[in-house]
């Protein structure tokens, strides 16, 4: 069993960054895939970048392709998704999920650990 815990969600200015964490421990070995989705009130949950674990392969939404970025710390076993520019609208919950089968990253369902989820809020 994987276990995944998001960390550095908080209140951040519109144009500001913030980095969020996602410590993953268990069986880790048999990630391939790690991914950030996020849900804000009111709508369902979408997909904002992925990363293939053995390949380093990023993949992004178009609504933050060249403001977030996703990298990895394999050494503690961490990725991490690096947010500038925020905006209002990037205002939701964060959550991060581990998948062990390389199916489309974009795609909630292909996930099999989540987190729990950290809260970012973007102030006008």
């Amino acid at each position: 069993q994987e276990q995944l815990v998001e960390s550095g969600g908080g209140l951040v200015q519109a144009g500001g960054s913030l980095r969020l964490s996602c410590a993953a421990s268990g069986r880790t070995f048999s990630t391939k895939t790690m991914g950030w989705f996020r849900q804000a009130p009111g709508k369902e949950r979408e997909f904002v970048a992925a990363l293939s674990w053995s390949g380093g392969a990023s993949y992004y939404a178009g609504s933050v392709k060249g403001r977030f970025t996703i990298s990895r710390d394999n050494a503690k076993n961490t990725v991490y998704l690096q947010m500038n520019s925020l905006k209002p609208e990037d205002t939701a919950v964060y959550s991060c999920a581990a998948a062990v089968r390389s199916l489309n990253p974009t795609i909630g369902e292909n996930y099999d650990s989540w987190g729990q989820g950290t809260q970012v809020t973007v102030s006008s």
